[in-house]
């Protein structure tokens, strides 16, 4: 028998009130079923389009939590317990299960996958080498198609998502211009990631920066929509692509918000917008591993971690997803 913490979800958030919606629970794990794992959770990854999940959508990628259910999320730690024949205790694996000490997983449904535990830090596997790594490196390279001497703008730039694109923008030789609320986050980016200039969304006038952008913007990878996207369509060039990646600004409530002001602009630039998700490129993670692990061990990419201990303190980590209060990847360690 095995105690276990865990959020459970009560009810739909109402605007920013996530911490109303969930409550902390106790339970005793007494077996799994046939074909499951039960996993003791290492880190919990912190992800912003969970707030989704919370929501009544139907017509997302992920649907609907169930009322009364246990909260989901990505977990990274080691099989505990294994009935499935493709996993044998101690693996360590990554994977949808839940905010939990302790996470029952059926692998197939919770895209679990096992991961190399004898890297230098295992958090990689929640930074470069982990979904947010594969999504910027999937974002910018299929969705919008990013070369050498594109003038590349990156949103929600010092984020988990965000601060891989803009290095791997740089490593294919583009010019990377990063959104971020802030100077200190403004200064990091352009101090440590040595991208091309940081714009501070919270005290600058986006829109006059980026107009600033010779030749205008070829690739736009957001994270946000919402007024930001308004701010970036009239400066594109002509033929530019916009990877849609994510909708922060958007995902109070239930996540639809408004369309961008300046559609007008799709048409006179005669741009290509595409949104793009984890489960279009699942198939594909060795390769991408594969490529960010090379970049990783030349030092040409990584991500700091903002982790905070303790299941019980996981609505204070989330919050900073939403509150702008992190850089880099922001995890819980159990």
């Amino acid at each position: 028998m095995t105690e276990n913490r865990y959020w459970r979800l009560n009810k739909r958030p109402e605007g920013e009130d996530v911490a109303s919606a969930l409550s902390l629970e106790t339970e005793t794990i007494t077996d799994i079923a046939e074909g499951e794992v039960l996993v003791k959770n290492a880190y919990l990854s912190m992800d912003a389009g969970t707030r989704m999940w919370m929501t009544e959508r139907e017509d997302g990628y992920q649907p609907p939590l169930e009322l009364g259910t246990k909260m989901v999320g990505l977990g990274l730690g080691h099989v505990v317990q294994s009935r499935n024949a493709d996993y044998a205790e101690g693996d360590l694996v990554r994977g949808f299960g839940q905010w939990a000490e302790y996470a029952v997983i059926e692998p197939e449904s919770a895209g679990l996958v096992k991961v190399d535990a004898n890297i230098s830090d295992i958090k990689q596997h929640f930074g470069v080498l982990g979904l947010n790594g594969w999504t910027a490196l999937w974002g910018l390279k299929e969705t919008a198609g990013v070369k050498a001497g594109d003038n590349v703008v990156v949103s929600a730039a010092a984020g988990a998502t965000g601060v891989l694109a803009c290095q791997i923008a740089k490593i294919l030789g583009a010019n990377v211009y990063g959104l971020a609320g802030g100077p200190d986050k403004c200064r990091w980016l352009e101090e440590e990631l040595g991208i091309t200039k940081a714009i501070d969304y919270k005290n600058d006038d986006i829109a006059a920066e980026l107009a600033k952008v010779d030749g205008g913007i070829n690739a736009y990878f957001d994270n946000v929509g919402g007024p930001i996207l308004d701010a970036v369509l009239p400066n594109m060039a002509h033929y530019g692509r916009v990877a849609i990646c994510g909708l922060l600004a958007q995902y109070k409530g239930d996540g639809r918000g408004q369309g961008p002001e300046n559609f007008d602009q799709i048409l006179m630039k005669r741009l290509r917008i595409e949104g793009f998700f984890c489960p279009d490129f699942m198939d594909q993670g060795d390769k991408l591993t594969a490529q960010l692990k090379e970049w990783l061990d030349q030092g040409l990419i990584d991500t700091p971690f903002d982790v905070t201990d303790g299941v019980e303190n996981v609505l204070s980590a989330y919050d900073k997803l939403f509150s702008g209060g992190n850089i880099g990847k922001v995890l819980v360690k159990l």
